[in-house]
Formats: C-alpha cells, sequence, structure tokens
C-alpha cells in the first residue's frame, strides 16, 4: 500500500471511531509529509493542534496505524513555517559543505600492494579474485567477502585492491574498519540537536556513500552494534544499487557471522564469498624471503635459518614478520658476519617459546579433516547430510570437541551456527562407533598426526 494511500486508509477508520465534529476539527485538515521505517510527520494547520494531537488523540492515531501496518510508529506534528524553517536549515548546511574543500583520505597504506604480496596454494584463490576486482571494480564480485582467522593477509590484500583501483584510475577509494565505522556513526548522537548534528550527519552519509569503492575491514566487530548495522545495511544499498564495488573482511564466512542481521549475511553472499587458509609450509618459507628483501641480513641468511623460522612460526604471517624482526634488531645488537642456525635459534628463542605454540583450533581441525575426505570447509559448515559430508562432519566436531578446550556453543557456531546438541550428538556418535570400529580408529589416528 502506498504512503498516500496508507494515511488516507487512516484517516477514514478514524472518522468513523470519532464524532463527525471532532474529526472535522482536528483531523481534517491533516496531511501526511512523510512516513519511514519508525517515524510518520504529519503537517497540521495551527500549532494548537500538535498540542491536542500530541496529549488527547495520539493513542488513536498510534493504534490505528498499528491496526494496519503492525509497525508501532513515533508521530511528529508540523506546521508549514516548521517546514519551512527545516528547509532554510538543511539549505545552509549544503551550502557550508559546498564552500568547505577537504582533501580525500583513502586510509590506505601504499606499501601493501600485489607486488609484494606471496601467493600460495593458501590464498591463490582470493588473489585471482582481488586482481579481478581491481582491474574491473563495481562490474563482478560485489561485493567481494575475503574470509579467514586472523594475522593471515586479509587486510594486505584489501589494501592492495585499493592501492590499484587508486593508481589505475580516478575513481574514490576509501579504507575503513568497521570499528571505525561505528564510532563515527555513534558521534551522531552526541552531537547537539539542530545545525550541529544535520551537519555531521551530512558529512558521515557523504563520506561513506559518495565513493567508488568502500572497503571494510573486520566486519565482524559490527556484532551486538544493532543501529550501526542498520545504517551500514543503508550504506551497502545505496552503494551496490549504483555499481560502487563494496569489498568486505571477516574472520568467518557469512555464514557464521549469526549475530549479524539476515538481510546483511544474505547480501554479503550476493558476489563472492572467498577464504584464506593458514599459509602451508612452502608458502611460509616464500613470505621469509619477501621480507627479508631490501634488510641487512638478506645475504647472512641461509636456508636452514628460513626453514627453521616457517616451522617456528605454523599459522600466523605476522608472527613471522615479528620473529624477523625480532632476528633484525639481535643481528643489529650482536653483528654476526654470517646468521648461522645456532644463531638464529639464540636471537628468537625468547619469542618462539612464548609464541610458536599453538594448540589446535576448530579452523585447523576443520580445514586438516576437509583436506582428509577431500571436501571443502564449507561443506562441514552446510546443511548437507549426505554420508560422504554428514560423516567427516561427526568427525571433525568429535575432534574439536576432544582436541581443543572450546565449548559446545562454540563448536556448534563454528560449523553453521548448529545448536550444542547437535554437537553432542555428533561426537556421541563418533565415540560409540570407535568401541568396534578399527578403520575409524585408524583414520582418527592419521588426522591426528596431520594436526
Amino acid at each position: 500500500m502506498k504512503t498516500q494511500e496508507l494515511f488516507q486508509k487512516v484517516l477514514e477508520e478514524i472518522s468513523e471511531r470519532i464524532s463527525s465534529a471532532t474529526y472535522s476539527v482536528w483531523f481534517n485538515d491533516l496531511h501526511l509529509v512523510s512516513i519511514n521505517d519508525k517515524e510518520v510527520v504529519i503537517k497540521v494547520p495551527l500549532p494548537v493542534h500538535k498540542q491536542i494531537l500530541k496529549t488527547v488523540h495520539i493513542d488513536l492515531l498510534e493504534e490505528t496505524f498499528f491496526s494496519l501496518t503492525g509497525i508501532n510508529y513515533e508521530f511528529k506534528f508540523v506546521t508549514e513555517e516548521d517546514l519551512v524553517e527545516e528547509e532554510k536549515i538543511e539549505d545552509k548546511v549544503e551550502e557550508d559543505a559546498k564552500d568547505i574543500t577537504v582533501e580525500w583520505n583513502t586510509n590506505l597504506n601504499p606499501n601493501l600492494n600485489f607486488d609484494n604480496y606471496v601467493v600460495g596454494e593458501s590464498n591463490r584463490l582470493a588473489f585471482i579474485s582481488a586482481m579481478n576486482v581491481a582491474q574491473s571494480p563495481g562490474t563482478i564480485r560485489n561485493p567481494l567477502f575475503i574470509y579467514g582467522r586472523s594475522g593471515i593477509g586479509k587486510t594486505h590484500l584489501m589494501h592492495a585492491i585499493g592501492n590499484y583501483i587508486k593508481e589505475h584510475s580516478n575513481k574514490k577509494v576509501l579504507y575503513t574498519t568497521s570499528n571505525d565505522f561505528r564510532d563515527e556513526y555513534a558521534g551522531i548522537s552526541k552531537q547537539e540537536k539542530g545545525t550541529k548534528a544535520m551537519e555531521y550527519a551530512n558529512k558521515f552519509k557523504n563520506k561513506y556513500r559518495n565513493v567508488d569503492v568502500l572497503i571494510v575491514d573486520d566486519i565482524q566487530f559490527l556484532v551486538g552494534a544493532e543501529l550501526t548495522q542498520q545504517e551500514f545495511f543503508h550504506t551497502f544499498e545505496a552503494l551496490h544499487q549504483q555499481n560502487k564495488q563494496i569489498i568486505i573482511s571477516s574472520d568467518r564466512s557469512p555464514d557464521d557471522l549469526k549475530k549479524i542481521e539476515e538481510r546483511l549475511r544474505s547480501r554479503f553472499t550476493w558476489g563472492l564469498p572467498v577464504d584464506i587458509y593458514p599459509p602451508d609450509f612452502e608458502l611460509r618459507c616464500a613470505i621469509i624471503r619477501q621480507n627479508l628483501k631490501n634488510t641487512s641480513i638478506k645475504d647472512k641468511v641461509n636456508r636452514d635459518v628460513i626453514e627453521y623460522i616457517a616451522n617456528a612460526c605454523p599459522n600466523d604471517v605476522r608472527h613471522i614478520i615479528g620473529t624477523i624482526n625480532r632476528l633484525l634488531a639481535y643481528t643489529a645488537m650482536m653483528t654476526p658476519e654470517v646468521i648461522t642456525l645456532d644463531f638464529a635459534i639464540e636471537a628468537i628463542k625468547d619469542y618462539v617459546n612464548v609464541n610458536i605454540y599453538q594448540e589446535n583450533t576448530i579452523s585447523h581441525i576443520q580445514k586438516v579433516v576437509a583436506d582428509y575426505f577431500k571436501i571443502t570447509v564449507d561443506d562441514l559448515k552446510s546443511k548437507r547430510r549426505s554420508n560422504n559430508i554428514a560423516k567427516p562432519r561427526h568427525i571433525a566436531m568429535y575432534l574439536c570437541r576432544v582436541e581443543t578446550e572450546e565449548n559446545l556453543a562454540k563448536i556448534g557456531l563454528e560449523f553453521g551456527g548448529r545448536d550444542h546438541s547437535t554437537v553432542v550428538a555428533s561426537c556421541d556418535k563418533i565415540k560409540n562407533e570407535i568401541q568396534n570400529n578399527q578403520t575409524l580408529n585408524d583414520m582418527l589416528k592419521e588426522i591426528k598426526s596431520k594436526l
């Protein structure tokens, strides 16, 4: 039902519930200005109408609108003079905005680009997808949703896309984090009501909706910020409808962001969700060689040292870089002619001892089980119940239960948002079966060795 038709229907129902004299005085000359998700704005003839409608007839208006729409609206009553005054304020804000010339800040790190992004099997699909988006922003894979655990190169890849687009076009690029987006949006409510608040709100919307490429890092931190999620939804819609490119990262897949609004999660899958896995041994070695370039020790490090660092940093690129920095600092202090394996072990022993050991994580177990059965992690998280998927899923849940300290709710959440009772049933099924199934026991032993 259109808004004007709805308003006429409301007035008709009200006219049937009150006397014709009362209707003629207080309702006959009302005009609808606007309706949004929360508020109905109604123009009244005189200021006295505002007072009477607010105090005497507000319940009647609320009940009638709710009976027709199922929505509890708030009501704002304005006179013609109020509307003229608001227009003047809006015009002034727009004029002031035109007079202010602001240098655009992309927030991009120019040192993060495709040339120094090291590619291996664990990130090849994400890299190729990122290159495609950078070369044709807004045309394919929109949004591009990159997910994977912290410290494996998502942020580097996002900056690389932004820097490539900036270098090869005149498109307006903006990189931000979900925390910054949330904090800036929250700033609107902190402004004094009136011109300043409208100015801040307009500046916020112009910043995020008048761009060609919006890059948002760590979207998972919008969990719990319901109003910010609503604003991001409207920002997403405004950009997507104009074929503007949106790039998002998260530490988990769209399906696993259960506390993000459903309408947002569904839109995250419109383009291409692509995951990045922790780097394998060969990729870790390549990353170490890349980060040793242009350093004072690049010619002093032999293969044994590189492989030692690769083994000491099994899952996290940031840990690799931190270890290299530790080696650089120790070398600058001790000034050896050659960095031997013994020297490297001495240089980073404290750092490695603190940071190297990591217990099996849910994501690591999922990856190992998926690789073992030649399926994908997404298969394990899916709703599919075929035996070639269900059996590995039960095994993965069982291993997560016995090999990690995560609780049942957390395990269920990481397997596509399943209930903890489902995890219990899966674990019990495997626990009972291994009593009499040697093949399953051998299978579990082999998978554990890969962990």
